[in-house]
């Protein structure tokens, strides 16, 4: 039998993770955060991770910066961050995005 449970999850109650992301549902093989409403500033540290990231653009804009490449992310935008690419994001107007990762990243120190 598969596993029917149903798992909700109250986001003014999430944890928080090390870098302000809010840690929202999560599976055994997807996870969502939310970024919300960060701030304008400097490109964040070059990372490179061991999931995939996709995510979906609330409100604000921010750019994606990934294998010499400048992507704007605007509220409506979509995206994809393979497994393993170095990349940054540098935040131009409060931003806010949902996130998903595979496999979670909340856990086994993916987000660190």
């Amino acid at each position: 039998m598969s596993d029917s449970t149903v798992i909700k999850v109250d986001s003014d109650y999430s944890p928080r993770g090390a870098e302000g992301q809010k840690y929202l549902a999560m599976g055994k093989k997807v996870a969502m955060r939310l970024w919300q409403n960060e701030q304008p500033g400097e490109a964040k540290p070059e990372v490179q991770r061991d999931y995939e990231t996709v995510g979906y653009v609330i409100a604000g804009i921010a750019e994606l910066h990934m294998e010499g490449q400048i992507v704007l992310l605007k509220p409506g935008n979509s995206w994809i961050v393979p497994e393993g690419a170095p990349h940054t994001y540098k935040i131009l107007e409060p931003f806010t995005a949902v996130e998903a990762t595979a496999p979670p990243a909340a856990i086994h120190g993916r987000d660190d």
